[in-house]
């Protein structure tokens, strides 16, 4: 798979990028809003098996009573 990059143009809020910038500890803007995306992704596909398996199972009280 390859990847396509575009030039864009956004309109940021200049401080949610520092202190992604820093959070991330990159030292490009560019680079800080690539790991917070890759960040998103990752967690978008956690969040999706999570859902698939709601329900399933379930949890059990090793000290009820029985």
């Amino acid at each position: 798979m390859y990847m396509v990059i575009k030039h864009k143009h956004l309109k940021l809020e200049q401080s949610k990028i520092e202190r992604a910038r820093r959070y991330l500890g990159v030292k490009t803007e560019q680079e800080a809003i690539e790991r917070a995306l890759d960040l998103l992704l990752a967690e978008a596909a956690i969040v999706r098996a999570h859902r698939k398996v709601r329900g399933v199972g379930g949890v059990s009280d090793p000290f009820a009573a029985q």
